[in-house]
């Protein structure tokens, strides 16, 4: 008798055609909101706004998207069209933007505002989960990768508008400013529409199995008493706080009590968004090797340091050399959180625990900007930098909170009870 041995076939390495597109997609997301930063010393003056009132607009978007989030996720969890979802999220992203160049009332501003809160909260939660059940190996890399097309956003939108509004008032670049994310909206719809969310025929593998929706809401209600998903969400909601009230006062900084013009500031927000850049694919990547925990601690640590040298070196050189520094450790962490939660959550509720965390994350960002246009009116805007050292200790403080072994995988109710 001849022995016939069988072999596997070679795994072919995945192409990251979708990962890179989808990279794309979250760069004009960033984009827009890194343009209307640029946009706020200048839509302030004209409008006569106090800090406060500037921190309001950044609040009621913020707001909008936490309310939005946890319905957008179980959007993405339910319809399972991703592509679709993210072409959506794109457009609707940018198009209010366009509605801004025509106002003249500082409420109608918050409403587009908010509507832009709204387009934001489809994006993370229909992005994250498809770029994880396609690369699930790699998820910290690959979260990373997205997480620098976000850095490539927030670095390029500075540069390129600063120098638009050499030549263009803001009304005009806005209007501009919206075909970039139509274009790509476009492209989304046509290259990934029919991506989907993991759904199996019966004929397939039994970790592919398709819940119900009974299945479905069993499950989100065994994930709002997760607590790794608790903790790293309200770690998150700190990390935001500080993120969104920086990027706020910031801009308001350099022109105000530095003098610095559009096209400076522009720089200035560049350096922070490409330090942001190089550290997340190394962030990524030491967490996929090493584990979470300690990339949490030490960037997070990190970044408090650096914001209180920020406030003693303010107006100096040094401040500018430091915004660089801050961005390196401040972004390094974005991506790990994200892996970290869908390793600590069941798979087949994604959309809804990414949802989960930027809800916890809109309504950091929502209080960062607020409580940050306060200090700054009341001691000046160098203390709100204080304020932010704070904020992001506070958030290192739930990662140390965190349960051993939650990055272990999870399986949906639908397969423990068919097997």
């Amino acid at each position: 008798m001849s022995t016939e041995v069988l072999t596997a076939p070679p795994v072919q390495p995945r192409s990251f055609r979708e990962a890179w597109l989808i990279t794309a997609g979250h760069m004009l997301t960033h984009w827009y909101p890194a343009t209307f930063y640029l946009l706020l010393p200048i839509i302030g003056t004209e409008l006569g706004l106090s800090y406060s009132q500037i921190g309001l607009i950044m609040t009621c978007q913020a707001l909008a998207g936490a309310i939005a989030n946890v319905p957008g996720g179980i959007l993405v969890d339910t319809s399972g069209r991703m592509g679709v979802l993210m072409a959506s999220s794109l457009f609707w992203i940018g198009f209010p933007y366009l509605l801004m160049g025509f106002t003249h009332s500082y409420w109608l501003l918050v409403l587009c505002v908010m509507l832009v809160g709204v387009g934001n909260s489809i994006w993370h939660p229909t992005a994250i989960p498809a770029l994880a059940r396609q690369y699930p190996d790699r998820k910290g890399f690959v979260l990373s990768v997205h997480g620098m097309g976000g850095n490539v956003g927030d670095a390029a939108a500075p540069i390129a508008v600063g120098a638009m509004l050499t030549i263009l008032t803001w009304r005009e670049v806005v209007v501009l400013n919206v075909v970039p994310g139509v274009a790509m909206a476009l492209l989304i719809l046509m290259m990934l529409g029919t991506l989907r969310s993991a759904r199996a025929k019966p004929s397939e593998p039994r970790d592919r199995h398709v819940q119900s929706f009974a299945d479905y809401m069993a499950e989100v209600r065994l994930l709002l008493k997760n607590r790794s998903l608790l903790l790293l969400s309200t770690s998150s909601a700190f990390r935001s706080m500080t993120q969104s009230a920086l990027l706020t006062c910031l801009p308001l900084y350099l022109a105000h009590e530095m003098g610095y013009g559009p096209l400076a500031i522009g720089w200035c927000l560049f350096a922070l968004q490409v330090a942001g850049f190089m550290a997340s694919p190394v962030a990524g990547h030491l967490s996929d090797k090493s584990g979470p925990r300690g990339v949490m601690n030490w960037t997070m640590g990190a970044t408090a340091v650096i914001l209180v040298a920020m406030a003693f070196a303010g107006g100096s050189p040094v401040f500018i050399v430091l915004i660089a520094v801050l961005g390196f450790f401040l972004y390094a962490s974005r991506a790990v959180i994200q892996a970290w939660l869908l390793d600590a959550t069941p798979k087949n509720v994604g959309g809804m625990s990414i949802g989960i965390l930027f809800g916890f994350q809109a309504i950091g960002s929502a209080i960062g900007p607020l409580v940050g246009g306060v200090i700054a009116d009341r001691a000046g805007l160098l203390a709100a930098f204080y304020f932010l050292a704070v904020t992001i200790i506070i958030g290192n403080l739930f990662v140390v909170l965190m349960p051993r072994g939650s990055g272990r995988a999870h399986r949906p109710i639908s397969e423990r009870s068919s097997g």
